[in-house]
């Protein structure tokens, strides 16, 4: 057993110079020049350190001088002596220290190899890590690799075939694989440096690790899954696709023996990472005992804008500016409990056929690297609680999923019972319109399987009264906010039903499962994540205390 093996970064140690505020086209040269008088000014010597940007962000609050705003940091030089924090605090600067992410290794024995179940972001990164330190983990997905998954997603969008296994939801890289790649968080975790740097050297571009809203592109990002597929296996992993988990077997102890897939596949340890709509293993888990409880979530639609609008809109006469890219927005409205947001914006992209159960439709969205394409998306969600829906057989759980189910059938059958995704106009939805009176998309037309799939109906077929209401008071509120979001033209896509998962798997304090130990409950489909850089920090959570827990031989 090594003890030094994961200390593969130097710590760095620097001051973090925050409020740079420049003109849009500024160079960087010009920044940094800033940043280093600025320091300066307070008294600082700057000779033992080298400045690179650090963050870049977007004030267009107005649009008439909009703003870069850049954090730079500045890294003490080989050899030279750090700043005292103190110092550096007084001065109004923030110190900078990173290391490296170490881990200590246990001492239990394990019976086999950890098993990760799903190859999403948080088992790509709990694989990863464990391989890292030498656990060679076998990491299993129902789902295909990333190319077979592209096949079968491209047969779907263009012939309405659907692969239940593989599909926008499941196989290698999880729902973000066909997504925008936002890498953006409100989590305060130091694993989300581990995660942009992890991607980065995956072949993510460099500026993941500079933006305030980083995103990698879902043709980007299906490169890095694959690079990281590759890399866990030449670390001694092992991975496995079409092989769904059907079972867990224990002893008459108690302890973890082997999960059924196929054939049985011996474990030591279970990571159980398997994504927001692995409905048939929540069911499975309740079965078994496992505690799995419902929790909040949204359903709505997705809006889709003209990316020339929005960019107007958000940018005025400096739209189109290379420095400031396509237009990003992200918009709530709460009038009592319940509330409105924007979701998973996807500038320049598409609205992509994100089913994964036969006779269904949901809607999500995707942008490429370049975030060029014609339109604009976002999801337009409403909140809702467990409360708004009716146990099935007794069970809040399988009640949190059927009400899912059920907007979907409902989406499939109003778009026609050929997996058309039913659309209406923002000007209809508002003005209540309905039936022969719906207007035709013209002005933005939908992008859902190429734009060639939709159908005009009124979405009250489609979503609950109540999440209409809110819709409705939303729209408008976004459009006071947000000038000409509301445009008439721009059209609404239903349903969107996979914002999160429904549900969450309860853990302990060790982060096994509720009664269950040896398995670990992880990522965004056990309830402890939303999003990419969220769900792959909380894979790294599991593995850390799985390594502290075992040794690796």
């Amino acid at each position: 057993m090594r003890d030094d093996r994961n200390r593969d970064h130097e710590v760095i140690q620097g001051v973090i110079i925050e409020g740079i505020s420049v003109p849009v086209g500024t160079a960087v040269s010009e920044v940094l020049y800033k940043a280093e008088q600025k320091m300066k000014r307070s008294g600082f010597h700057t000779g033992s350190l080298h400045f690179r940007l650090y963050k870049k962000s977007i004030d267009a609050r107005k649009r008439e001088d909009i703003r870069l705003v850049y954090s730079v940091l500045g890294v003490v030089k080989e050899g030279g002596r750090p700043l005292p924090a103190s110092m550096i605090s007084r001065g109004g600067f923030k110190p900078y220290t990173h290391e490296p992410l170490t881990t200590a290794h246990g001492s239990s024995p394990l019976t086999a190899r950890p098993l990760v179940v799903g190859a999403g972001p948080a088992g790509l990164f709990c694989a990863y890590l464990l391989a890292r330190e030498g656990y060679r983990p076998l990491l299993i997905d129902r789902g295909d690799n990333v190319n077979d998954r592209v096949t079968a997603v491209d047969r779907f969008v263009k012939l309405g075939v659907l692969d239940t296994e593989s599909n926008i939801q499941f196989g290698a890289g999880g729902a973000g694989t066909f997504s925008d790649g936002k890498l953006l968080t409100r989590i305060n975790d130091p694993r989300c440096a581990f995660v942009l740097e992890t991607l980065r050297d995956m072949g993510a571009p460099e500026d993941i690790t500079l933006s305030a809203k980083p995103h990698v592109g879902t043709d980007v990002l299906r490169l890095v899954v694959s690079n990281m597929l590759e890399a866990i296996t030449a670390m001694g992993g092992e991975v496995l696709f079409r092989c769904r988990l059907d079972g867990i077997k224990r002893l008459t102890d108690g302890s973890l023996s082997a999960v059924t897939t196929r054939g049985e596949i011996p474990c030591g340890v279970m990571v159980l990472a398997p994504g927001h709509s692995a409905r048939d293993t929540y069911a499975m888990l309740l079965r078994d005992g496992y505690t799995v409880v419902p929790k909040p979530m949204s359903v709505g639609v997705r809006i889709e804008h003209l990316r020339e609008d929005m960019d107007q809109m958000l940018y005025g006469n400096m739209a189109g500016h290379p420095d400031l890219g396509a237009g990003e927005y992200h918009l709530s409205h709460t009038k009592g409990a319940r509330g409105v947001y924007t979701f998973c914006m996807c500038p320049g992209g598409e609205v992509v056929a994100a089913a994964s159960e036969a006779e269904t439709v949901v809607v999500n969205g995707m942008s490429h690297r370049a975030r060029d394409l014609t339109n604009s998306n976002s999801a337009v969600a409403v909140s809702v609680f467990p409360e708004d829906y009716e146990p099935v057989d007794g069970s809040p759980v399988l009640g949190a999923i059927e009400y899912q189910r059920r907007i979907e059938r409902a989406a499939y059958v109003a778009g026609g019972k050929n997996y058309d995704v039913p659309v209406m106009s923002v000007g209809d939805f508002l003005s209540g319109v309905s039936g022969a009176s719906l207007k035709q998309p013209s002005r933005v037309l939908p992008s859902y399987r190429g734009g060639e799939h939709f159908k005009t109906t009124p979405l009250s077929l489609v979503l609950p009264p109540y999440v209409l209401a809110s819709l409705d008071e939303g729209l408008r509120a976004f459009d006071k906010k947000l000038p000409g979001f509301a445009m008439p033209e721009a059209v609404l896509s239903g349903a969107e039903t996979r914002t999160s998962a429904p549900v969450r798997i309860l853990r302990g304090e060790d982060l096994c499962a509720v009664g269950h130990p040896a398995i670990y409950p992880c990522g965004e489909g056990a309830g402890y994540a939303g999003g990419i850089t969220s769900a792959a920090a909380d894979g790294l959570r599991v593995a850390e205390a799985i390594i502290a827990k075992y040794c690796d031989k």
